[in-house]
């Protein structure tokens, strides 16, 4: 990333990176949460999914290619706030850890700017992401719907339980978004400066972003998976499923299923993880040069 790029060209360009996450790995994010909140198998019955394949086979199948892209309004219209104000927390953190302008950053310390921009998205990313997943668990075919969208799912959740409804699930957003923003971000910048040499050209540097971004997004999901699980079922359960929140929600995941369910719907996140990434970082770095270029003063 440009270190002479302000935080406002982060912000403008962090938000159209998003909107280049979003219709890259969509898909890939309804079978996740589809695979992630499927009820568990009485004895004797088959799960409802038998895997990434199957659950995308089944999708395609009862809901058409549509159905993979269920939920998107949500993200879409969110995201590019969203990413907007995560780019544009990592520019600020970096411009606050550094004592003059010339500093190069360690690790740890991209890590940190990183992680000071997970808290900025939550406001905005909790309601998002509760009714995404609401509405990409919704089953098609025949089946009634609940929910005739992105607005009638918030107005519902809204009359069912005010604004406490619409942000269920912050506290594993924050918990989520923290630590797996930092290793976003120093994952990103610290595989651009292996991969790119002083006299690269800009093919060379165009691949590098597209590896970097891919390896950031495989990178945030390793450490964001499992709050990611939590998040996904507390968001999804019915009022009162869950009085004590994540807490109850880790006992009886921990004592059904055990450790492991921690990563379930692993595989679709790391199918998408690299493409959607890398088409984040090559929005952000194409907006920032053509900002460069149009505001240099900016």
């Amino acid at each position: 990333m440009s270190e002479k790029s302000s935080p406002i060209k982060y912000f403008l360009s962090g938000g159209f990176g998003g909107v280049c996450t979003v219709l890259a790995g969509h898909p890939m994010d309804t079978i996740k949460v589809r695979l992630q909140t499927m009820p568990l198998p009485k004895p004797g019955e088959t799960a409802l999914y038998g895997g990434t394949w199957d659950c995308f086979k089944k999708t395609i199948q009862k809901e058409g290619f549509r159905g993979l892209y269920k939920g998107m309004s949500a993200p879409l219209t969110g995201v590019a706030p969203i990413f907007a104000i995560s780019f544009f927390g990592f520019g600020l953190g970096k411009k606050l850890i550094k004592s003059d302008e010339n500093q190069v950053l360690t690790k740890l310390e991209l890590f940190a700017a990183g992680a000071f921009s997970g808290i900025f998205t939550t406001s905005i990313m909790a309601p998002g992401e509760r009714i995404k997943c609401l509405l990409q668990i919704q089953q098609g075919g025949n089946v009634p719907q609940k929910y005739s969208g992105m607005l009638d799912c918030a107005r519902q959740l809204y009359a069912e339980g005010g604004m406490r409804s619409i942000y269920k699930g912050s506290v594993a957003t924050i918990l989520r978004d923290v630590p797996a923003s930092g290793m976003y971000f120093m994952t990103y910048e610290w595989v651009k400066e292996v991969l790119v040499p002083q006299d690269a050209n800009a093919k060379m540097k165009m691949v590098a972003t597209i590896v970097a971004g891919g390896c950031a997004g495989i990178a945030n999901w390793l450490v964001g998976m499992p709050a990611d699980v939590l998040k996904s079922r507390l968001q999804t359960a019915p009022e009162g499923t869950y009085p004590n929140g994540m807490r109850d929600v880790f006992k009886q995941l921990m004592e059904r299923e055990g450790p492991t369910a921690l990563y379930k719907g692993v595989t679709p996140v790391m199918i998408r993880a690299f493409p959607a990434n890398a088409a984040c970082f090559v929005g952000f770095e194409l907006a920032v040069n053509f900002l460069n270029w149009v505001a240099p003063n900016l």
